[in-house]
């Protein structure tokens, strides 16, 4: 018997269209690049922002944290209008959403429109950050479902790499962020414009790609969901996989709402959403962000000029690059949960030397923190393996596990909340870090991310259940 369904296995594998399945995953990982891109570009433009709306350290503050107001609803309201339009549209409107954000961001004269480009692409953000990686669910196998979700963090972190890079480069090639550049236009400005690129590029593949076809089936459009299938798994396959797809789904096959997220037979909200919101809150209250946004402002708030620390940032993207790539080896052998704890652990262990080096700071006559030689090292070290530890775990890991491990009937829901959960804490804790910064200073900020990143140990160990190897269609909530 055994050796029959490993037969049946192998034999479901090689009718599979591998290349196929690859190519439509990467073409939704662009949304992830773009995600990326637009986070991290903010990072080399604060001085110039500064500069040419005259923004105080609140104003500031608003205008980096302003994209994640609309993060946090385009995360929201993509997973629903994905369960009545489809992933693909949603992705499809994410794109054109970037590429007016990027013209807009660039252009913007006062703090107002940059506020509302700003917001504009957080929709963007927000809906790619949750339907790319539920698309390349719903469409690779459990075999190397894992892998191909976790490119979508490499796309991510190239995205930010990228940005990192480009601003450096164009800052460099000014003479600073608020030089002119070309046209006459400040080099701060070109930084958002270099986005509109990528985002041209992603609009135009999404348009090559078929939809997900889990959501063909609830749309009860079995035939073009056998078609997709067909093309995905081969033949035999497809038919087998439209059968497990519809007999997942509600008894009643009524269409995806949000009250599906509460159980009915006990009135409460079911422990997998807990989980999610849990997962997603967490991946943000380790301060992850505050590097990705702020990284050029706190380098050089302990000494580093702009220069050099824009070349940190890029190292940064590099190393998370790499780190990410050790998770596509490992993620679909060890599993998820493991990943998440030893990144918490090293994430706890890392901030903990941060702040440790922060806290033997002195502060000159102009309000810079000054380190020494050895204590400047120490915090240099502790923030890139800090980056390592994440981008090797809960990075991917987090983005991975939502887009898998609700069932087909509450995906969208689950989505739509667990998105606008991670968004709303990103929000909150980017926001907040100019004033932790001018309040409790860096060491009592890095000790708040490293309490949270020590929780996060407890929590993943009790709550977190293992997804690796499992079909959507096994997964319960």
């Amino acid at each position: 018997m055994n050796s029959a369904m490993l037969d049946s296995s192998t034999s479901a594998a090689s009718a599979e269209n591998t290349r196929f399945i690859i190519l439509v995953s990467c073409v939704a990982t662009i949304g992830g690049f773009l995600f990326g891109f637009d986070s991290g570009v903010i990072n080399g433009t604060v001085d110039g922002l500064q500069q040419a709306f005259n923004s105080t350290k609140a104003g500031l503050g608003f205008e980096v944290a302003s994209m994640l107001l609309g993060c946090a609803i385009g995360a929201f309201f993509a997973g629903r209008l994905a369960d009545r339009w489809g992933r693909r549209s949603v992705l499809i409107i994410s794109a054109v959403l970037f590429l007016i954000s990027a013209l807009g961001s660039g252009a913007a004269t006062s703090s107002t429109m940059f506020v509302i480009a700003r917001v504009i692409g957080g929709f963007a953000v927000g809906a790619a950050s949750v339907m790319s990686p539920a698309y390349i669910a719903e469409v690779a196998s459990a075999r190397y479902r894992g892998r191909l979700a976790t490119v979508q963090q490499i796309a991510i972190i190239g995205g930010l790499f990228c940005a990192f890079l480009s601003n450096f480069l164009l800052a460099k090639t000014a003479g600073a962020s608020t030089q002119p550049l070309w046209l006459g236009h400040e080099a701060w400005r070109w930084m958002f414009w270099m986005m509109a690129f990528p985002s041209a590029l992603f609009l135009v593949l999404l348009l090559t790609i078929p939809e997900s076809p889990r959501y063909l089936v609830v749309k009860k459009r079995k035939d073009d969901a056998l078609k997709v299938l067909t093309r995905l798994y081969g033949a035999t396959e497809a038919q087998t996989k439209l059968v497990e797809i519809d007999a997942s789904l509600s008894g009643d096959h009524h269409r995806p709402q949000l009250s599906d997220l509460v159980n009915k037979a006990t009135g409460k909200i079911r422990p997998i959403v807990w989980i999610g919101i849990g997962l997603a809150t967490f991946q943000q209250l380790v301060g992850i962000n505050v590097v990705f946004y702020y990284g050029a402002v706190l380098w050089q708030a302990v000494g580093f000029s702009e220069s050099d620390a824009l070349l940190i940032n890029v190292l940064s993207g590099a190393l998370s690059i790499g780190a990410c790539l050790v998770t596509v080896l490992l993620i679909d052998r060890i599993g998820r949960k493991p990943l998440l704890w030893i990144g918490s652990v090293g994430m706890a262990v890392s901030l903990a030397l941060m702040t440790f080096a922060f806290a033997t700071a002195s502060i000159d006559t102009n309000g810079r923190l000054l380190l020494s030689d050895g204590m400047g090292t120490l915090a240099l070290v502790a923030a890139n393996l800090y980056v390592i530890f994440f981008n090797a775990s809960w990075g991917p890991v987090m983005w991975v596990m939502l887009g898998e491990m609700f069932p087909n009937q509450i995906r969208g829901s689950g989505l739509a909340v667990a998105g606008a959960a991670q968004w709303t804490s990103n929000f909150a804790i980017t926001v907040t870090f100019p004033i932790l910064l001018a309040g409790i200073g860096l060491a009592g900020a890095y000790g708040i991310y490293t309490v949270a990143a020590i929780v996060s140990v407890f929590f993943v160990l009790k709550y977190v259940y293992e997804t690796k190897g499992k079909e959507l269609e096994q997964m319960e909530g």
